[in-house]
């Protein structure tokens, strides 16, 4: 394949920031995203150039620190994926792709595609955990959990915090990462004692880190990697007024 790449390239968070574009041949339709962008870097530092600063970890899908915008979307334009297992196969031969960073208020860009997102970890330690001492591991029946309510928590646990939901949403909103903190828990006997506490500690963070106000359009849930649902949300508000 031969594609052309548009990238954001920024030197740190106070310099002006612009669209930079190379061409790459020879790449593979079996290739990941961040495996294409491993290659240009190569050709960049054999040509003495500054490599692209993008962030990534695990590759697994697991860790959510690879996000960045492709072509208008956070992490690609296919549903359910983070960019490291985003595959060059579902571009086309001759493509130009556009690649920038999380746009948020909340998420300075650090270095080209990379973001500040420790605004994330402030809400987390704001109230995202329970100081309940749960000793050793009870015994599994004795503390009855409906199916129901364990599969929701689950779902909402699998929240990586990348942050597409806030890069998708018109107001930079945080809301569906902290409705899935929040439902992990709420749903859950063991977070119940602190429920009041956390919800309002969070949501007070998140204000205070600068994310907008959901408005309900839904972004946040189509472009989650991990589908997270828009119903948190609503749990979240519910558990937000219970706490006054």
């Amino acid at each position: 394949m031969r594609i052309k790449l548009k990238i954001w390239r920024q030197k740190d968070a106070v310099s002006k920031g612009s669209f930079a574009t190379y061409e790459l041949d020879n790449i593979s339709p079996e290739m990941s995203f961040l495996e294409m962008l491993d290659a240009l870097n190569k050709s960049l530092v054999e040509k003495s150039l500054e490599p692209v600063a993008f962030d990534h970890d695990c590759r697994e899908g697991i860790c959510g620190s690879c996000g960045m915008y492709i072509n208008g979307y956070p992490h690609g334009p296919v549903k359910g994926l983070t960019t490291c297992h985003l595959s060059m196969r579902y571009f086309k031969d001759g493509e130009t792709i556009v690649i920038e960073p999380w746009r948020a208020k909340a998420f300075p860009v650090i270095k080209d595609l990379i973001v500040d997102r420790s605004a994330f970890d402030k809400i987390m330690i704001a109230g995202g955990f329970i100081s309940v001492s749960a000793g050793a591991a009870p015994e599994a029946n004795s503390v009855n959990v409906r199916k129901k309510n364990s599969d929701a928590a689950f779902d909402s646990s699998i929240c990586i915090g990348c942050g597409a939901c806030v890069a998708s949403c018109k107001n930079a909103s945080a809301m569906l990462f902290i409705s899935a903190k929040i439902s992990q828990y709420s749903l859950m006997p063991q977070g119940r004692p602190e429920a009041k506490e956390r919800v309002m500690s969070m949501v007070s963070e998140m204000d205070k880190q600068g994310f907008g106000n959901c408005s309900n359009t839904g972004a946040c849930e189509s472009q989650c990697p991990k589908q997270i649902k828009l119903v948190n949300i609503a749990r979240l508000n519910r558990e937000y007024f219970k706490a006054f």
